[in-house]
């Protein structure tokens, strides 16, 4: 193993590091508080590194020209916040529909509308998921620090050549901006993952194939390989189709293929959880108050546990329907009024009685406010 480099970093730092540092070539994006560093740091480093940054002229352009350069077969990036998240879906979609490669990182603030640009909220969590019409699954993923921030975008670029997907990265305002010891792993010492090109000659390659493994491998445009993309439903070549059965097989391999696939793409991390009576569930940067909530309720003899989420979609509804068997009650802080909470409730809320602790006011929540909960259900 290579020398591990510290570093002081913020998470919107980290990320943009990472994102070089998994093989990303190219950004495109468009100043947004809290996530313009990203972009800032990546005008630096990505021509340094033969790759290039475009400031768009606005968020729908951007998620557009990421799509494009994944088609291209150059890894890409685009970050952004609130309004401008809102902004990408449609493409967003487009980008699921067509089974393209590319990562978002938004960097949650409160809102709605310009709400509040410079503080924190957990408020897009739902959006996250089901910002988009139709039926298609979507990974999500959310750091809960900066190294968490640097290891999970490298990690969403690998989800996202894997599975052939967008993926997004949920930060919220106190993750990208606070600055923390990172030691960044040396590059060669990272797992990269590339996406699976054609083995087949051109003529026998069906880019949107439904036999197999649900997985397809992917050309860049240019390499001989000619075929159709289009967000219009498609048979196996990628022409747009009418046919019943085709589309049916095409949703179907579309929404399984993450399901399939839930055990490598799933995450959560779990604290003091084998003999507790009380849990925690939480993301993100509250779960950092979460932790030192545990260790504050456990000096005072009371058995809480965490379970942290670090892939929020696809939701770990296994993981936390075993832990609300197990405990009481399932406190769960965030700062938003309950849109994770409410699929904590859809999948533990006949097993445990789920207690909400929320924040709204652009502040943080306070380990104060949650071990208040944890002793009033002790």
């Amino acid at each position: 193993m290579a020398e591990r480099k510290a570093q002081m970093l913020s998470g919107n730092e980290a990320c943009a590091l990472a994102a070089v540092a998994a093989g990303c070539r190219f950004f495109a994006g468009y100043p947004i508080t809290p996530s313009s560093e990203i972009g800032e740091v990546l005008s630096y480093l990505l021509p340094r590194n033969g790759g290039r940054f475009i400031q768009m002229e606005d968020e729908i352009a951007s998620m557009g020209a990421i799509i494009g350069a994944s088609l291209c077969g150059v890894k890409s990036l685009t970050a952004t916040s609130g309004p401008g998240f809102s902004l990408k879906q449609e493409n967003i979609g487009y980008a699921a529909m067509a089974e393209i490669p590319c990562v978002i990182v938004n960097v949650m603030r409160g809102g709605p509308s310009t709400g509040v640009p410079t503080q924190p909220a957990q408020a897009d969590f739902q959006q996250a998921r089901w910002g988009r019409h139709g039926d298609h699954p979507i990974i999500v993923i959310a750091p809960a620090t900066v190294t968490g921030a640097y290891e999970l975008t490298v990690r969403a670029f690998n989800l996202s050549e894997k599975y052939r997907t967008p993926v997004v990265l949920l930060l919220d305002e106190v993750v990208g901006h606070m600055r923390e010891k990172v030691e960044i792993t040396a590059p060669e010492d990272l797992e990269v993952v590339n996406r699976e090109k054609p083995g087949m000659p051109p003529e026998e390659y069906l880019p949107y194939s439904h036999s197999g493994t649900d997985l397809n491998p992917m050309p860049a445009f240019g390499d001989g390989y000619r075929y159709h993309v289009t967000g219009l439903a498609h048979d196996e070549t990628g022409f747009p189709t009418n046919n019943t059965r085709e589309i049916d097989l095409q949703y179907r391999r579309l929404n399984r293929k993450l399901h399939r696939y839930r055990d490598d793409i799933l995450q959560v991390r779990k604290m003091e959880t084998d003999d507790a009576r009380i849990g925690i569930v939480a993301y993100g940067s509250t779960a950092r108050t979460a932790r030192h909530t545990v260790k504050a309720a456990r000096s005072e003899g009371i058995p809480v546990g965490l379970l942290q989420p670090v892939t929020v979609w696809p939701f770990p509804d296994e993981e936390i329907r075993d832990f609300g068997k197990q405990v009481s009650h399932l406190i769960v802080p965030e700062m938003s009024l309950g849109q994770f909470a409410r699929e904590v409730e859809r999948v533990a809320g006949c097993h445990a009685e789920i207690v909400r602790v929320n924040r709204v006011d652009g502040e943080p929540i306070t380990p104060k406010e949650i071990i208040t909960a944890v002793r009033e259900v002790a």
